[in-house]
């Protein structure tokens, strides 16, 4: 059986090698994006590796779209099987310079974006009674990171969303999976400063990584081991005062540079 794939933030980085990885597979592949340049050389490097691709150029923050990406999605294939919610920004912020307009940004793509594909592609499975959806997520979403604020609550939120929406559609043949990744080359990573970043992973490493999970149903994948078992388990469990001392180190050398929307 072919399965019908979807994959948000497709341009660059984990969504577009994403794309490539189901396409190998001999899966339909719909790829959506803002960057129609980029979004067609997905699509391009999608048919290459022996998948059906289609191209969905737009945005996860505009319903509009989202609506009629997935009426495309419906009209070409009948529906989806496989939604990987990939879509994400990750702008910097310091507190002592804080705005509302990054934090409003954040969520509208990190966390409402997700929603609407979910609000999108959610009736059709339960009524076919199987399909999964990934949200990804990170590892930032454990503690407030520095200088991350919009970006670690947005993955909170987004954490504590997609486990809800698990015991909600438990039973259904729905599933949904949490991916929680460490550093993973991407653009969005690209803008850090390297000694900030352990164990960083090659991007085709990470996102073998990331299906490998979705494949296995876990309900939270989170990866490398180096450093997702601290940051899931450890620093939660950490005194807040010895957290803020940490975190107050690790500030100075946290981001080289904003981040954008790479999707």
């Amino acid at each position: 059986m072919i399965t019908r794939s979807l994959v948000t933030g497709a341009t660059s980085g984990l969504g577009r090698e994403a794309a490539v990885q189901l396409a190998r597979r001999g899966w339909r592949v719909a790829v959506s994006g803002r960057r129609r340049e980029r979004l067609e050389e997905t699509v391009r490097l999608v048919r290459e590796a022996g998948g059906e691709p289609l191209a969905l150029h737009g945005s996860v923050t505009d319903p509009a779209e989202v609506k009629a990406h997935y009426a495309a999605i419906k009209a070409a294939w009948g529906g989806l099987d496989y939604a990987l919610l990939n879509a994400g920004v990750g702008d910097a912020m310091d507190a002592k310079e804080f705005k509302t307009e990054p934090v409003e940004r954040t969520f509208d793509t990190n966390v409402f974006g997700v929603c609407r594909w979910m609000e999108a592609a959610i009736p059709d499975m339960l009524v076919q009674k199987s399909g999964v959806i990934a949200g990804v997520s990170s590892l930032a979403g454990y503690r407030g990171l520095p200088k991350s604020g919009p970006y670690s609550a947005s993955k909170a939120a987004l954490n504590t969303f997609l486990e809800s929406a698990r015991v909600d559609l438990a039973g259904t043949g729905v599933d949904v999976v949490t991916v929680c990744p460490g550093f993973v080359r991407s653009e969005m990573t690209d803008r850090n400063n390297p000694d900030a970043m352990p164990f960083l992973m090659e991007t085709a490493d990470g996102v073998a990584a990331m299906l490998r999970g979705i494949d296995a149903r876990k309900r939270i994948v989170h990866f490398p081991w180096q450093i997702s078992y601290a940051s899931k388990y450890v620093l939660p469990a950490i005194p807040d005062f010895l957290y803020d001392w940490i975190a107050r180190k690790l500030a100075p050398m946290r981001v080289k540079k904003p981040a954008g929307n790479p999707g």
